[in-house]
């Protein structure tokens, strides 16, 4: 019998919401939720205002050197910018500016955007992560 031939695994992409990376980086209880996602970069789409809101909490929370540390690995991921198309598409999600912007990314790139922000529970291509669960 001649070994069947496999094909690779497509990955799911995958947005980490900021609450997520914020998580991992302060080394919380529940930043192990996050590890296997970000140690497969691949995976991630990264929105550029996600590096934003974690690159500035960091620097002024825990210092340059761990935020110099957390723009090196959401690199890592796909990277995406904002333009118009995803501005107008982000104006329909009925969330504050930062997470119509991180929501409408995950919408438009076919991901699942992972969260502990409860007022993204219930839509649509959302893994919820109630904080008080680890």
């Amino acid at each position: 019998m001649t070994p069947a031939l496999t094909r690779p695994r497509k990955i799911s992409p995958i947005v980490l919401d900021s609450s997520c990376w914020l998580e991992y980086f302060a080394e919380t209880p529940y930043a192990a939720r996050f590890e296997g996602v970000i140690a497969s970069p691949q995976a991630l789409i990264v929105p550029v205002i996600t590096i934003y809101e974690v690159v500035k909490k960091t620097a002024r929370e825990r210092g340059q050197e761990l935020a110099s540390i957390a723009l090196t690995l959401m690199q890592q991921g796909q990277v995406v910018d904002m333009d118009l198309h995803l501005a107008l598409a982000a104006t329909t999600c009925n969330l504050p500016l930062a997470d119509s912007l991180i929501y409408a990314t995950a919408q438009a790139h076919g991901a699942t955007l992972w969260t502990q922000d409860q007022h993204f529970d219930g839509l649509p291509g959302v893994k919820y992560f109630p904080k008080n669960q680890c």
